[in-house]
């Protein structure tokens, strides 16, 4: 459908607060010498609308769940959320948009959640926050057909969104645009910034395509804003959006990129401080005083902290509303409260799976037989597959798909749209009350990078489960066969990586990523088999949650206890390798220790007493083996250290072939520990 009328004429109030936003924009651009002023100048009518007259949220209380959301995909417009929060009442001082870029501020070049109150999604990358809105939109469908109850609508508002021209050229939103199409997320509604101008020059360069036929045929409803100031055709069509219950909505505001500036209207205006000439001819374009820097009138700031008294009511409504639900449905309520607060239910470790007497299987099918012993217990749990379900054995087995009309459910097909599925993930877990887990090939980590790496720098609790973690994937060949990508997780700051060598590892594993969470986890899992180790001969798998623990000890020839001469460092499959060549190494006369090393992030947070007792500083004979580049692992085998690793690609043969022609044997662990001794 298409809104397009002619241009009203604004009130007073309306300009000025228009003009408000935009002024402060440029002036803090101006002074931190950097930053984007094309969208803040051209979007402020649009925002505004939104902002003024639809966004549900309390400035005193950036977290109330009741809120809507509203993103800011196109991270480098920064200074247009900064403006609204600052001037809508939330605590972000005029002293921090002066400092707008500056270090420590709460005002960084992108916006980042964890620094700045009401800033709801860490965005940059283009397309990220576009995703993002689909999986808080997934997230909130979910809750909503689990705790919305007839007379009780608490779970009920809107994801809106700017997004831009470089949002929609990035890949990533169309994969998630056809998943919220599919999924019929009725309460996403975009503002897409129509300007026809990127940082090259016009979009016509390298984007020709029919957006709206795009969208519609993704199944979206799209409709269009001739002018980006017309208040009254902006809010016609929000308005319009709100009622369309089950399609996501792109709206098309067109636009003129830094408008008022020199050189509005083109890619001139799309970023950097335009400069102290072109600060005052804006401000003279746009009726502002020329020579006053950071100025908001005192009409205009009145009008904008309106929202703080609107704001608090509508969460003491809400709240109401939830004690009135409470009464109704007291368990649900008990559960929701929980969920929002990210507590998990009490006693849900002893749902966790002992695995005694368990055969040997693959790592990942382990994995599988936790989330299945547990998602009774934590239904926060919600997760799935990028089509490789049966694969990396994510299936909720007493739980449905996930589809359009069936949001209750928990299995998700993501299809095979990784980074989609990354990116989502986000979404839900920054919308909350869920826990998202997702899966895939290892190898495939790679299309979903960018993800993980915001997830890492939001510090949210967003679990990967990872499987076919090295070349014992086997027959499938290199293309499939994961080498450097351990070391390539290890590289992001603030995920933690666990790759566990057995049942009880596994267990273990899941423990940890489901009590860690204000930052991501992921998890690396075997495709072959793996032995079930003997806790009770060995050292309880609970050394995992310090990351390196010694798991075998080391022995003399009469099978008693003796001070290491070689310690042997392995991490998943490998681990059991390292406890045959022990045996055959203590039982020659080398006394052999074998450590378990499941998560380095975990063991380099422990104290360098217990990092001593596990590998003391007087071993220099160490030698770690993992199917994976060596990258990383001289940190702990020194430099009188070695590695059995795999630093080329792998090849295509049965796992076992491959394993034993990369040197992987028993026979070859010996020999290079020998060399070392």
């Amino acid at each position: 459908m298409t809104t397009a009328t002619k241009p009203t004429k604004k009130t007073d109030i309306e300009t000025l607060c228009i003009n408000t936003i935009r002024m402060l924009s440029l002036d803090a651009i101006q002074k931190a010498n950097s930053g984007h002023p094309g969208l803040p100048l051209g979007m402020a009518p649009a925002a505004y609308v939104l902002w003024s007259k639809f966004l549900r949220h309390n400035p005193k209380n950036p977290k109330w769940f009741g809120r809507d959301r509203f993103l800011l995909s196109a991270g480098h417009g920064s200074m247009l959320i900064y403006s609204l929060l600052h001037l809508t009442g939330y605590d972000l001082s005029l002293d921090e948009i002066k400092n707008f870029r500056q270090l420590h501020s709460k005002t960084p070049g992108h916006p980042e959640n964890i620094l700045t109150p009401g800033v709801e999604i860490t965005t940059g990358p283009l397309g990220q926050g576009f995703a993002n809105g689909v999986g808080m939109a997934m997230a909130q469908a979910h809750l909503a057909a689990r705790f919305n109850k007839p007379g009780h609508k608490l779970i009920d508002g809107f994801i809106y969104g700017i997004v831009s021209d470089g949002d929609l050229m990035e890949g990533i939103s169309y994969e998630a645009a056809s998943m919220a199409g599919h999924l019929k997320l009725g309460s996403l509604i975009y503002l897409y910034d129509d300007n026809r101008i990127t940082i090259d020059g016009s979009t016509d360069l390298a984007f020709s395509e029919d957006v709206t036929k795009r969208f519609e045929s993704c199944g979206w409803v799209v409709s269009t804003v001739e002018d980006g100031n017309d208040l009254k055709a902006i809010e016609a069509a929000i308005k319009a959006a709100q009622k369309i219950k089950e399609k996501p909505k792109l709206i098309r505001v067109k636009t003129i990129i830094g408008y008022g500036m020199p050189k509005q209207g083109t890619s001139k205006a799309h970023s950097d401080a335009p400069g102290t000439d072109a600060v005052k001819e804006t401000k003279r374009n746009l009726g502002w005083p020329e020579n006053k820097s950071f100025f908001v009138p005192k009409e205009a700031l009145a009008h904008f902290r309106t929202a703080v008294k609107t704001g608090a009511k509508l969460e003491k409504d809400w709240n109401a509303a939830f004690k009135k639900y409470e009464k109704a449905h007291p368990a649900l309520a008990a559960e929701l409260s929980g969920r929002i607060a990210r507590r998990l239910p009490e006693g849900w470790e002893a749902a966790l799976p002992t695995f005694d007497g368990t055969d040997a299987k693959a790592t990942r099918a382990y994995s599988g037989d936790v989330i299945n012993a547990i998602a009774g217990t934590i239904p926060a749990m919600i997760g799935g597959s990028a089509d490789l379900s049966p694969s990396n054995n994510t299936v909720i087995k007493d739980s449905a798909d996930f589809q359009a009309g069936s949001y209750q459910n928990r299995n998700i097909h993501y299809g095979v749209r990784e980074h989609a599925m990354g990116s989502t993930m986000n979404g839900m877990a920054l919308f909350g009350g869920v826990i998202p887990f997702g899966g895939t090939f290892q190898t495939f980590s790679d299309y979903m990078r960018p993800a993980i790496r915001l997830a890492a720098l939001s510090h949210i609790q967003v679990i990967y489960v990872f499987t076919h973690d090295s070349i014992g994937l086997g027959e499938d060949g290199p293309t499939h066969q994961s080498v450097e990508h351990l070391a390539a997780l290890r590289a992001i700051p603030n995920l933690a990586l666990i790759r566990p060598c057995d049942a009880h590892e596994t267990r273990e594993a899941w423990r940890a990523a489901l009590k860690r969470t204000n930052a991501p986890t992921a998890f690396a899992f075997s495709r072959q088999k793996i032995a079930l180790i003997d806790r009770k001969k060995f050292a309880k798998a609970d050394g995992l949650h310090k990351g390196g623990y010694i798991l075998a000890e080391a022995t003399d020839k009469a099978g008693k206890k003796a001070e290491p001469k070689l310690i042997l460092l392995a991490t998943g499959s490998e681990v059991g390798l390292a406890l045959e060549a022990r045996e055959k190494l203590n039982a020659a006369g080398t006394p052999t220790r074998v450590v378990s090393m499941p998560c380095w992030e975990f063991f380099d947070e422990q104290s360098a007493n217990y990092k001593e007792t596990v590998l003391p500083a007087k071993v220099k004979a160490r030698l770690a083996i993992e199917a994976g580049v060596s990258m990383g692992w001289t940190k702990y085998v020194g430099d009188a250290g070695d590695t059995l690793c795999v630093d080329k690609f792998g090849t295509s043969a049965p796992a076992e072939d491959v394993f034993r022609d990369y040197g992987f044997t028993v026979d070859n662990v010996i020999k290079l520990a020998r060399k070392l001794l």
